[in-house]
């Protein structure tokens, strides 16, 4: 299922560090057809309508806007923090060594919207996971998160389900 796609996403090894294989979804982006197909097949995958579909930075944003084109959604950002210039919301989540922080505008999304969270990659999941829990603290309705890739050793799909949600990917990839 989706071999094609999977066939355009180069796997390049020792990066960022000796023993890790990094899925560079660049080289399917380059392909329009590739790209409008993973397009494509992940709007016949969204469950019910949607009113924004949240991107994480940086390359959820490139699926997101894409994706909420034929869902007829806005696009809600989710970003580093301090990169809005606006009042922000923000999630602490954990990291290898240390924490990270999401941010989100205060007014991007009012209570009760129904949000579809999208991004490249599913790994461990803590930046997804810290993603849904930003989005409910605004009052949104997460109940479903979709993913270009998925790494299932690493157990990110999994936990996001654990937080009650549906979780779709096009590909995925044994290993880290």
């Amino acid at each position: 299922m989706n071999d094609d796609l999977k066939a355009l996403i180069r796997t390049i090894p020792d990066f960022p560090k000796p023993g890790i294989l990094f899925r560079d979804i660049t080289t399917l982006l380059l392909n329009a057809e590739g790209f409008a197909t993973s397009i494509a097949r992940m709007a016949a995958a969204t469950l019910g309508p949607v009113d924004l579909v949240a991107g994480i930075e940086a390359r959820g944003f490139i699926f997101a806007a894409a994706l909420a084109v034929p869902l007829k959604a806005g696009v809600l950002l989710i970003r580093k923090d301090g990169k809005l210039p606006g009042v922000t919301i923000a999630e602490d989540y954990a990291l290898e060594y240390g924490t990270d922080r999401i941010a989100m505008h205060e007014d991007a999304c009012a209570p009760g919207k129904r949000v579809l969270l999208v991004d490249d990659l599913i790994a461990t999941g803590g930046t997804a996971r810290a993603a849904v829990r930003l989005l409910r603290k605004a009052g949104a309705v997460v109940e479903q998160a979709q993913f270009l890739v998925d790494l299932p050793d690493l157990g990110g799909a999994d936990a996001l389900r654990a937080d009650g949600l549906s979780v779709d990917s096009l590909v995925a990839f044994p290993g880290h």
